[in-house]
C-alpha cells in the first residue's frame, strides 16, 4: 500500500445488522473498496417493538464491533480514519444515549447516528456516483429516488434535475412485519396494508410533485440488487436497469413466496429474508404510480455514500452542485406554501451581496452563507398562514418541515433567522431562540440583521433594486444602488428594519 494511500474505515450500524466497508483513498481523492462485511443482528426488531435496544442485543453488537476491531487493525486503518454511524433504529431508540456510550467504552468507536435527511444526502451522493454519465435522462427529466429500509423509507424527489423534496417516512420492512404478524389472514392482510400506506404517502408525495410525471425511478437497498442480479442488465459496473414490466412480473411471480423459499430460491441472506418480498412489493406499487419505462437499481449504499464525502472533501465544484439542490428544495418548499418567489429569490440575491460585502465584520463561511440564502429564500413562507406575525408562523413551518441536505440543528437556526426576519428582536423570553447555543444565537443575530436589510431593500416587493454597493465611512454603512430610482420606500423599510444590525455589528445603515 502506497504512503500517499490511506485506508478508511465505515461502519454501519443499522436495523438488521452491523455491515463494514474498508475502502483505500489515494491522493487524487480516488478510491477503491478493499474489503467488506456483514453480520446480522435484530437491532430493529427490538427498538420498534419495546422502543429501546435489548441487553441481549446490545451484547451481541459489541460482539460484532470486537471482531471488527480486529479486521480494522489487520488492514492498518488508523482510529482517526475509523468512520461508525447508526441509522433508523438507533434514531428512535429511548436509551441510543447508553448504547453509543458503551460502544465507545468497549471498542473505542465513537458512534454517530444520522438523521433521516443526512441519509438522504449521503444516498444521494452514491446514487449520483453509481450513474455517472450513463443515464442522462435523470438530469433532464423527473425523477425518484427510493430506498426501503428495516426502519425507514427515504424518498428523493427531482424535477428536470433539481431537488422537489426528500422525505425519511417512518416506513419499513420491520414495521411491516410487524402489522402482519398481528393479523388473523397474514398474506391479504400484507398486500392490503402496503397498497394502503403507498396510496396515503402517494398522495402525500404528489402534492409536491405528480408521480405520474417521473420518468426515471431509481431504487437502492439490499432487496432492489438481489432483484437486479437475477433479471437485471448492466448499465455500468455499479448500476443495473430492469424493464418496468419485468420487475413488475417478476415481483408478481415471488409474492407468495416464504421467507424460507426467499433463502433456498433466490440466494437472499436468511437475515433479509422477511422484509425481502414487502420491500419489494413497495417498490412495486411505487413503481405503477410512475411512468418510469424502467427501474434503475445503484449497486451503492449510504457507506458508499460516506466515503465518497470522506475521499472528495471540499470539492468546491461538487459542493456547488450540492449547495444548488439544497436551495432547490427550499425553493419547493416555498411553493407548497405558495410564497412570492420572485420577491423572496430577490431577497435571497441582496443577502448574498450583502453577505460578501460584509465578510469582514460578520466572519461567517460557506456553509453559513449557505443557511442565510435558505432563510431568505423561506422568509415570507409564514404568509401562507397570515400576514400578521407571519414570521412567527413561518418559523414554525420551517422547524417542522424537511429540507434536502440541512441537518436538524441547522434547520433550527434557519426558523429563528426568519422569526426575527421583522418584528421585535430576540428576548429571554423566546423558548426557541434561548434553546439554542451560545454560538448559534450569535450567528441568528447576525444572519437576520443581514435579511432584515435586504427585505427592506425590496419592502414594495417590485426587485428595483438589484445591483448594490457597499461604502464604509467611519460608523457608517452607505449602500449605494444602480440607477435613478426613487427610493423611498426602501429608506423607510431600512428606518424600520436596520436596528438589528447597528445592534450587532455596530454600523449605522444609510441608503444613498
Amino acid at each position: 500500500m502506497s504512503a500517499l494511500n490511506r485506508p478508511v474505515a465505515i461502519l454501519e450500524i443499522g436495523s438488521t445488522g452491523i455491515r463494514l466497508l474498508i475502502a483505500e483513498i489515494n491522493a487524487d481523492r480516488q478510491w477503491k473498496v478493499l474489503d467488506r462485511a456483514g453480520k446480522p443482528v435484530a437491532l430493529g426488531r427490538d427498538v420498534f417493538t419495546s422502543g429501546e435496544v435489548s441487553r441481549e442485543s446490545l451484547l451481541e453488537c459489541l460482539l460484532v464491533l470486537r471482531n471488527y476491531q480486529e479486521l480494522i487493525t489487520g488492514w492498518g486503518v488508523n482510529r482517526d480514519d475509523v468512520h461508525a454511524i447508526a441509522t433508523s433504529a438507533l434514531r428512535v431508540a429511548r436509551n441510543r444515549d447508553m448504547f453509543v456510550d458503551r460502544v465507545r467504552q468497549e471498542t473505542g468507536f465513537l458512534l454517530t447516528i444520522v438523521e433521516g435527511i443526512e441519509e438522504n444526502r449521503l444516498m444521494y451522493l452514491a446514487v449520483r456516483f453509481a450513474l455517472k454519465n450513463d443515464l442522462s435522462q435523470f438530469l433532464r427529466a423527473n425523477s425518484m429516488i427510493i430506498e426501503v429500509g428495516g426502519g425507514s423509507t427515504e424518498i428523493m424527489l427531482l424535477r428536470r434535475g433539481k431537488m422537489v423534496a426528500a422525505h425519511s417516512l417512518r416506513m419499513g420492512t420491520i414495521l411491516f412485519g410487524q402489522h402482519f404478524r398481528l393479523a388473523a389472514d397474514a398474506l391479504h392482510s400484507q398486500f392490503r396494508y402496503l397498497r394502503e400506506n403507498v396510496r396515503n404517502t402517494s398522495e402525500f408525495l404528489n402534492a409536491e410533485m405528480e408521480l405520474a410525471h417521473v420518468r426515471t425511478m431509481i431504487i437502492a437497498g439490499s432487496d432492489a440488487r438481489f432483484l437486479a442480479m437475477r433479471i437485471g442488465q448492466e448499465l455500468n459496473e455499479d448500476c443495473w436497469t430492469i424493464e418496468r414490466d419485468a420487475f413488475i412480473q417478476f415481483v408478481e411471480k415471488i409474492r407468495n413466496y416464504s421467507p424460507e423459499e426467499c433463502v433456498r430460491n433466490l440466494q437472499v441472506p436468511y437475515a433479509d429474508s422477511e422484509g425481502f418480498i414487502p420491500g419489494n412489493w413497495v417498490y412495486r406499487l411505487f413503481l405503477e404510480r410512475t411512468a418510469a419505462a424502467q427501474v434503475v437499481v445503484p449497486n451503492v449504499s449510504i457507506r458508499e455514500g460516506l466515503l465518497i464525502d470522506l475521499a472528495r472533501g471540499v470539492d468546491p465544484e461538487l459542493q456547488e452542485e450540492f449547495f444548488s439542490q439544497i436551495i432547490a428544495s427550499a425553493v419547493n418548499l416555498g411553493r407548497k406554501y405558495h410564497f412570492d418567489e420572485l420577491h423572496s429569490l430577490h431577497v435571497a440575491g441582496l443577502c448574498n451581496s450583502l453577505f460578501e460585502a460584509f465578510s469582514r465584520e460578520h466572519g461567517m463561511n460557506r456553509r453559513e452563507k449557505l443557511m442565510l440564502e435558505v432563510a431568505a429564500t423561506l422568509h415570507d413562507v409564514g404568509m401562507f398562514i397570515r400576514g400578521s406575525g407571519h414570521q412567527k408562523h413561518g418559523q414554525y413551518i420551517v422547524a417542522n418541515s424537511e429540507i434536502f441536505g440541512i441537518h436538524r440543528e441547522e434547520l433550527d437556526i434557519i426558523a429563528n433567522v426568519i422569526r426575527y426576519h421583522r418584528g421585535d428582536p430576540p428576548s429571554q423570553t423566546d423558548i426557541e431562540y434561548i434553546a439554542l447555543e451560545r454560538e448559534e444565537r450569535i450567528l441568528v443575530l447576525k444572519m437576520a440583521s443581514i435579511l432584515r436589510l435586504a427585505d427592506a431593500l425590496d419592502r414594495g416587493h417590485t426587485q428595483r433594486v438589484k445591483d448594490i454597493r457597499v461604502e464604509r465611512r467611519n460608523e457608517a454603512i452607505v449602500i449605494h444602488t444602480e440607477g435613478d430610482l426613487d427610493l423611498s420606500s426602501e429608506r423607510t423599510g431600512l428606518e424600520e428594519k436596520a436596528d438589528m444590525f447597528q445592534d450587532v455589528f455596530g454600523y449605522k445603515v444609510i441608503l444613498a
